[in-house]
């Protein structure tokens, strides 16, 4: 046999092996999914689902009878307020707490150390996330090694909010100081002051090294990174720095905590996450779970920064100690130094891309900074890779690695968009540059790479984490590009008349997720009352997104009644069934398919009961305008009829209950096509953004005022996040902003009109064909804006926040 028979021969085996191998994918995760035939409704054909429905709680907030956990106060008479003393240096021990003063004073309740009886001496996580936590367990709800400038040392309860403030004011606490670190390069390296020390942390994760800070190591690699790095291409590699950003919630972190008439212990908290959080008080107190009930009322805003059991130890400890209930309400400068905010991160964005301008490997490494605690930060950091780089689907190499680091600043922790932000900055900011390098336009170098319908997801998994190979059934983003195209009017630029002036387009690309494949949780229940209402109990947290509003419009489009003929009870671990919480975009897809689900299990009882009334057979008969209708003769009965005969009925009584409880393996993608148009000013590095455009394909939109709604306040979010300073910290990591007057959120006066639009596609795993929407938009603006600059002028901003002076500074490198 010859070489080339040889030769030939290797090349059939290996097609064979190929196409064997991609049969079984296809069969493991095939494009097809078994969707029920009523998920899948045409415009017309949809009666509450895609129409713009009043939130169902907008006139109790514009009105104040809306309650906050705040607003329960009044319902206590002999309430306590909680206020916490907490670090003055960035790394210590405590080696005394005086409490006397504080002890002597009048009206103080209670005042609680780290050895106090009521303070539970386990380490646990705050992140609010599925059980076991892929945290590490190294907090405690007091403490005497401070790792933070804002660690909680000691509590006082007391009658008012004065004097429990006075309290803390006289409690005198000394320490020994460690020397500290505050950034995480030095944070690194093996000289430097060690945050943890063996023994001290519980669940430790993947990769941790605490001698040199790190919490820990992740990564992962699909095909062969360095072997297309080394071929014959053109290589770029370029580093991306991001902010330390707020959440700034309007409402602050607040919790009441009292014992009632049976010895159990209540939560009314402002959380994201009332059964995660129920799950954690109990393991940090030793109290039955079933002796804990979590209660939500309307939150203030969470973006993340609730899905953390940040504040409810202390009250509950307090109300302990004090047998009365109390009330802890952080103050705005506690939010901006002791609660969460988004983790400060440098990541590195490498490519390895032929003369034809064809992608062959994507590598990528973020260092992250974790600050004290290591709440979210392995699953945050994870998501600096597995959330952008997919988007990619058709490169063939890729790589992501990942740096956690302890420092001395304060906590981080979720924000919206979980990493993404982070890694999009990187990944499309580096694709704008190669592209530009090469002579490429940027739209169409991305469009030769992005996802299609029908594309195999392998980089999302490659680091063995759940979603791997998930099947891509929609997708609209070359509708999302071209929609955002033409609104932005990205053929039609026209430049300024003087001279100095330069106008520049900038876009980018965003893809996330839909909840957390394999790891999500959501049950509903639907009780008709006998006139023929419901009351809809769910477990799915309303944190000022219109969660609730989706749920009855998809429990209407089930049931065939009216909205308002629906009241629904959400978030009560005594009342509601279990949910996972809201976060990860996940509340819609997961929590709405089981409010699907238990409509449709109240819908059979109701359509066998209108059988009876009708005197037909139920599959002639269907759900419209609050009736149960024949298809066949026209007849009708009321859902009033229906629900009165069940309850009262002479032969056979019932109540109709509908259970629904949804889970998945599935997390499908939304998408955005981000846009930006700025005139910078190249004698001052000033600039103007014109306009912000962002197309989204979620799916369905169950209703596209709130999907707009959420578009552009995650808009207006991502360009905060590109021309704000964030969270600054001076050199012992102490945070530099008190009040939302020092914050640089942009005011409504400072923002640039934002234009969201809607791209319908159809999602069969989701409810009525939708999928996520509040968090992809998050992760564009800087991307977009820091492109645009470029277009403009030439020169690249790749450290957040872009400003004139950073555009000047180069602009003048470049002259030099």
């Amino acid at each position: 046999m010859s070489n080339d028979d040889e030769t030939a021969k290797a090349d059939g085996g290996t097609a064979s092996q190929s196409e064997t191998v991609e049969d079984e994918r296809f069969e493991e995760h095939p494009l097809e999914w078994d969707e029920p035939e009523n998920n899948h409704k045409a415009p017309g054909e949809r009666d509450s689902v895609s129409h713009r429905t009043e939130k169902y709680d907008d006139r109790k907030l514009v009105t104040g009878q809306a309650k906050y956990t705040a607003d329960y106060e009044e319902r206590y008479p002999d309430l306590a307020y909680a206020a916490v003393v907490r670090s003055e240096i960035p790394h210590g021990r405590v080696t005394g707490i005086d409490t006397s003063a504080a002890e002597a004073m009048d009206g103080v309740e209670a005042v609680l150390t780290p050895k106090s009886d009521t303070v539970p001496d386990a380490k646990y996580t705050s992140a609010g996330q599925s059980y076991p936590e892929p945290s590490p367990w190294d907090m405690r709800v007091l403490n005497e090694h401070v790792r933070y400038i804002g660690d909680p040392i000691a509590a006082v309860a007391a009658e008012d909010r004065a004097t429990a403030t006075a309290a803390v004011e006289a409690i005198e606490v000394s320490y020994e100081e460690y020397d500290y670190v505050t950034d995480p390069e030095d944070a690194f390296n093996e000289d430097a002051p060690q945050l943890f020390e063996d023994g001290e942390v519980e669940n430790e994760i993947v990769g941790h090294d605490y001698d040199r800070n790190r919490m820990a190591h992740i990564g992962g690699e699909l095909g062969d990174v360095d072997g297309a790095l080394d071929d014959d291409t053109h290589v770029h590699e370029t580093e991306w720095e991001t902010i330390r950003q707020s959440h700034a919630n309007v409402e602050k972190h607040t919790s009441l905590a009292y014992t009632d008439e049976d010895d159990r212990h209540v939560l009314i908290t402002s959380t994201q996450v009332p059964n995660h959080t129920r799950r954690q008080l109990a393991h940090l107190f030793d109290i039955p779970i079933r002796d804990i009930r979590v209660t939500k009322p309307r939150v203030g805003g969470g973006f993340g920064g609730k899905q953390a059991m940040v504040v409810e130890p202390i009250p509950l400890a307090l109300s302990l100690a004090t047998d009365r209930p109390v009330l802890y309400e952080a103050s705005r400068e506690e939010e901006f130094y002791a609660m969460r905010s988004r983790h400060p991160m440098k990541v590195k964005a490498k490519t390895a891309v032929t003369d034809d301008g064809d992608i062959e490997a994507i590598d990528i490494y973020a260092l992250s900074n974790t600050g004290a605690y290591g709440s979210h930060g392995m699953t945050v950091a994870g998501n600096v890779g597995s959330k952008p780089m997919p988007l990619y689907s058709k490169v063939p190499n890729a790589r992501f690695e990942a740096d956690i680091v302890h420092t001395n600043t304060p906590q981080t922790g979720a924000m919206r968009g979980y990493g993404a932000p982070q890694g999009t900055l990187a990944l499309e900011g580096h694709l704008d540059e190669v592209a530009r390098d090469l002579g490429l336009d940027p739209i169409e170098f991305r469009r030769r790479h992005h996802m299609e319908v029908g594309d195999l997801d392998e980089i999302a998994g490659m680091m063995g984490g759940e979603g791997a190979n998930r099947r891509i059934r929609s997708c609209g983003l070359d509708e999302c590009i071209e929609r955002g195209k033409d609104a932005i009017g990205y053929d039609d630029l026209e430049q300024p008349d003087a001279d100095h002036l330069h106008r520049g387009i900038g876009m980018a690309l965003s893809a996330q997720g839909t909840g957390v494949a394999g790891d999500e949780l959501g049950a509903a229940q639907i009780m008709m009352n006998e006139d023929g209402s419901f009351h809809l109990q769910v477990g799915g947290v309303d944190i000022g997104t219109g969660a609730d509003t989706a749920f009855l419009q998809i429990a209407a489009e089930v049931l065939g009644c009216d909205e308002d003929d629906i009241i629904v009870k959400s978030s009560d671990t005594d009342v509601t069934p279990f949910d996972y919480g809201a976060y990860a975009s996940s509340t819609t897809y997961i929590s709405g398919m089981a409010v699907k689900k238990a409509a449709e299990d109240a819908k059979e009882r109701i359509l066998d009961w209108g059988a009876k009334l009708l005197e037909e057979p139920v599959d002639v008969l269907e759900t419209g305008d609050g009736t149960v209708y024949s298809e066949r003769s026209g007849n009708s009965v009321t859902l009033e009829d229906i629900g009165y005969e069940a309850a009262y009925g002479d032969d056979e009584r019932e109540h109709i209950l509908g259970k629904g409880t949804h889970c998945t393996e599935e997390s499908p993608p939304p998408f955005a096509a981000q846009f930006a148009d700025v005139t910078v000013d190249e004698t001052t590095g000033e600039f103007e953004v014109h306009k912000l455009v962002v197309a989204v394909d979620c799916g369905v939109a169950i209703n596209p005022g709130m999907a707009e709604g959420q578009i552009e306040g995650a808009n207006h979010m991502s360009y905060e996040m590109a021309v704000s300073e964030g969270i600054t910290l001076d050199d012992e990591g102490r945070a530099e902003i008190a009040d939302f007057d020092e914050y640089g959120l942009p005011s409504a006066a400072e923002t640039p009109p934002i234009e969201s639009i809607l791209v319908e596609t159809h999602e069969p795993t989701g409810p009525f064909g939708a999928k996520s929407v509040a968090e992809v938009p998050t992760n564009t603006v800087p991307p977009a804006l820091s492109n645009a600059v470029r277009d403009a002028v030439g020169v690249r901003i790749r450290e957040m926040p872009i400003s004139a002076e950073k555009i000047k500074a180069k602009l003048d490198e470049r002259k030099a």
